[in-house]
């Protein structure tokens, strides 16, 4: 299994892929950090001087990284497929499982490490730009260290659920097209009807969400075990889903 890591985490460096999409969840941070604390005199999110404005201005890290953690791995995986390099992976490793596997802890690591850089970019922006407002963000108290352990370990998940996505459907196209649609789209109509508000909150978004402590005036969440365990959840599921048929279907 370490031989196998290794050489998904020798895969993904030898691509730029992880370098654009590092930068490109970076850049995003600093735009929804930026905007969050521009205007931060709205009626959707508390004061950034309160714990739920804080928590809600770090978790915007997690926000802009899931989307792209999540087709990170959609691609680690359906890469294989699109360029035919799926025989012989599974012909040197005949135990599939364990190919899908390695993916999914590759790419949760990888994942760790984007949530990590987005973590930095919010916290560079927002602690000088409150300092200069005279708000103390204190990153050791307001629960501030769950917040941005709960935000990586969501863009960690997400990583899993891009694999698990990425190897049920094999399609690289059908698998990024449909998570971009689904997370930016379908899901953010859908968690915005009220009278939809008691199981919206168990989708993969509000559910990873709820994980850093994002609190709007206008929306509740789960609690965050809660969360973490919904989250979790579908990872599980659509790991398991994709490893079965990996195993199952022809790879031709």
């Amino acid at each position: 299994m370490t031989t196998l890591i290794a050489s998904e985490f020798h895969k993904i460096v030898t691509t730029r892929l992880w370098l654009w999409l590092m930068l490109a969840a970076m850049s995003i941070t600093a735009l929804y950090a930026s905007l969050n604390i521009g205007f931060a005199d709205n009626t959707v999110t508390y004061p950034l001087s309160t714990q739920q404005g804080q928590q809600t201005l770090i978790g915007v890290a997690a926000g802009a990284a899931k989307p792209l953690a999540a087709v990170f791995g959609a691609v680690g995986i359906t890469t294989e497929f699109r360029h035919r390099t799926a025989t012989p992976t599974f012909l040197a490793t005949p135990h599939r499982g364990r190919v899908v596997a390695a993916k999914l802890i590759t790419y949760a690591v990888a994942g760790i490490g984007l949530g990590m850089a987005s973590t930095v970019v919010v916290v560079a922006i927002a602690v000088p730009w409150l300092s200069a407002r005279g708000i103390d963000l204190a990153l050791t108290a307001n629960d501030l260290p769950g917040t941005m352990a709960g935000g990586i370990v969501s863009v960690a998940i997400y990583a899993m659920i891009g694999v698990g996505l990425g190897a049920l459907l094999r399609d690289q196209v059908a698998t990024v097209v449909g998570l971009l649609i689904y997370l930016y789209v379908v899901e953010t109509v859908v968690t915005q009807i009220p009278a939809l508000g008691d199981w919206t909150v168990y989708l993969p978004g509000p559910a990873g969400s709820s994980l850093t402590g994002l609190a709007l005036i206008t929306r509740e969440f789960l609690p965050a075990w809660q969360g973490g365990l919904a989250l979790a959840g579908y990872a599980l599921a659509f790991a398991l889903a994709g490893t079965f048929l990996a195993v199952r279907r022809d790879i031709s």
